[in-house]
Parts: C-alpha cells; sequence; structure tokens
C-alpha cells in the first residue's frame, strides 16, 4: 500500500493571500484539515513542493477555502491551481480512504458506445486516480479510470457500472 494518498484537487486561486479553492478527491470526503502536510502533485517550479494547512472554511457544497503555509501570494496559487494534494496515510482517519469502488470486483463494465466491455477484475489505485481493471472477453485487460467524468452511473443491485469513455481509451 502506497505511503501517501490523494484527497482533494485545487481548483483555483480565491484571493492575494495565497487562498485556493479545493475540492475533494473523487469518492472521498473532504479531508483537508489544520496542520495537515500536504504535497503538491505534480510539482511546480516556483511553488513550495510540500506545505501545511493553515485553514479551512467550507465556501459552497462541496467546495472548501483552504490556506496553506509558504503560499502566500495569488501568484503561487496560481502555479498550484490544478495540483492534486496528497496527504500521508498514517495522517488520516484509519476509516477515511475507504478505496472508492470497494467491492466492484465482478460487476460488469458497459461503455455508452462500445457496449459491453468486460467483467472487473481489480480496482487499481493509480497516483492521481483509482482505475478498474476490465478483463475483456477477447482476454485483454484495459484500464477505465474511475472518475466521475468517465463513470456514469454504478448499479450494485444489477452488478454494472455504466461508463462513457473518449473513442479510443479501451483500445490502449
Amino acid at each position: 500500500m502506497r505511503a501517501w494518498a490523494n484527497v482533494a484537487e485545487l481548483a483555483k486561486p480565491k484571493n492575494l493571500i495565497g487562498g485556493l479553492v479545493a475540492r475533494s478527491a473523487p469518492g472521498l470526503p473532504f479531508l483537508l484539515r489544520e496542520g495537515l502536510e500536504v504535497a503538491f502533485v505534480p510539482p511546480q517550479l516556483d511553488a513550495p513542493r510540500r506545505a501545511r494547512v493553515v485553514s479551512v472554511q467550507e465556501q459552497a457544497k462541496g467546495a472548501f477555502l483552504v490556506t496553506f503555509e509558504e503560499v502566500d501570494s495569488i501568484e503561487v496559487a496560481e502555479r498550484l491551481a490544478g495540483c492534486c494534494c496528497l496527504v500521508r496515510r498514517a495522517d488520516l482517519p484509519q476509516d477515511a480512504l475507504v478505496a472508492p469502488g470497494e467491492g466492484l470486483e465482478g460487476f460488469e463494465v458497459r461503455d455508452a458506445r462500445a457496449g459491453r466491455v468486460g467483467l472487473v477484475a481489480e480496482m487499481v489505485e493509480g497516483p492521481g486516480q483509482t482505475l478498474l481493471s476490465v478483463e475483456r472477453p477477447d482476454g485483454r485487460t484495459s484500464l477505465v479510470p474511475f472518475v466521475d467524468a468517465f463513470v456514469v452511473s454504478v448499479d450494485e443491485d444489477a452488478r454494472r457500472i455504466d461508463v462513457d469513455v473518449p473513442d479510443g481509451l479501451l483500445d490502449l
């Protein structure tokens, strides 16, 4: 198991003193809190690679204003916009990282254009997102990002995941 987990995404700068709008990583509650050390990924030139959370304020449903040590201007915040926030798993509550899609092995995956893709063999935790490893009927394996942008629905009763992936992704 990896020592660090992706828990949030920095959407955009919010104010002149370096505050950023942050959203939780897909499938997780918002886990950033005061004092938590964060690694920014991918690392940016002329911006800190790690910093501690100074404050967290809820702005709107799912959006939080977060300030970090060493991020003290809008210029630095602009460099970090678009980065993911990784934190040490040991610094999070034990049950905070229930894997998104845990228990989806064996679910059928259907794509909006391609139809039946195959069955989920396992969930693969990537550095920025969780992937569905899908065993195809022809014996190949496809990796499908388990993200809101591609997952249309998960029907637990029917044991089916409907996705809408970009053309060509299933052929990689």
